[in-house]
């Protein structure tokens, strides 16, 4: 079965757009470390090994705290716009995905804007600006994970149907991705519930984060390589 013709011809492509969204946090985040090593704020090692900060320890003070903002907040905005357009590109390749695009839509939106609310109160100080940065990061990871989930089950089933022809497998990919940061929140937990030892704990929970951050990012990459090989454009004068 071919694949559809898509709605989004005649117009500019905007693949660029999930990249971008999902390499400035990165950027952001290899910044602040660097800069916060060589500063003295943090201590240097592998924290993919060691855990010996978390994201938000290595962005949380002075210049890194900057351009880390700088960075993210920005793509935090960007992120949920990638997600509402995905929303779009999904129901271009499947007019009967109305359920994805809604929900998916609406979860993007809400995802970038926990993260702006993460990106704001970062560094600053108090126990209510604390709760804010907790609650916001804690909610952008998790509806994150779930746009995840739901566009790589409908990727998945559009590739098998034959509507949405996938280089390298990429469909398994984003599956597995959204497997591998499945399987880093329950060792989370498991290691909250199973170990008395509060320091590995926490070296243990920086680890999976660092992990978890990653495989967010390779998922906005491989997400702007599908976009790229569908020739997914936007019209001029969409309002989207």
């Amino acid at each position: 079965m071919d694949a559809p013709t898509s709605n989004w011809s005649n117009s500019k492509p905007i693949w660029m757009l999930p990249l971008v969204s999902g390499l400035l946090p990165a950027l952001a985040t290899i910044t602040a470390y660097s800069i916060s090593v060589s500063s003295g704020l943090i201590p240097s090692c592998n924290p993919y090994l060691d855990g010996c900060v978390s994201i938000s320890q290595a962005a949380r003070h002075d210049l890194p705290n900057h351009i880390f903002r700088a960075l993210v907040l920005p793509a935090a905005t960007l992120q949920g716009l990638t997600w509402i357009l995905c929303a779009q590109w999904l129901k271009s390749l499947d007019a009967a995905a109305g359920k994805y695009s809604f929900a998916l839509a609406w979860l993007g939106t809400f995802a970038g804007m926990f993260l702006v609310l993460y990106g704001a109160f970062l560094g600053t100080e108090g126990e209510t600006h604390q709760w804010l940065r907790r609650y916001g990061i804690n909610f952008y990871f998790g509806l994150t994970y779930l746009c995840m989930l739901l566009a790589s089950a409908k990727v998945f089933r559009l590739a098998r149907a034959g509507w949405l022809r996938v280089p390298m497998h990429l469909d398994r990919v984003l599956g597995a991705l959204c497997l591998l940061v499945m399987v880093f929140g329950l060792t989370n937990l498991f290691a909250k519930s199973l170990m008395s030892d509060p320091q590995l704990v926490d070296r243990i929970e920086n680890v999976l984060e660092w992990f978890a951050a990653s495989a967010f990012t390779l998922f906005f990459v491989f997400l702007a390589w599908l976009w790229n090989q569908t020739h997914f454009r936007l019209r001029a004068g969409c309002q989207t």
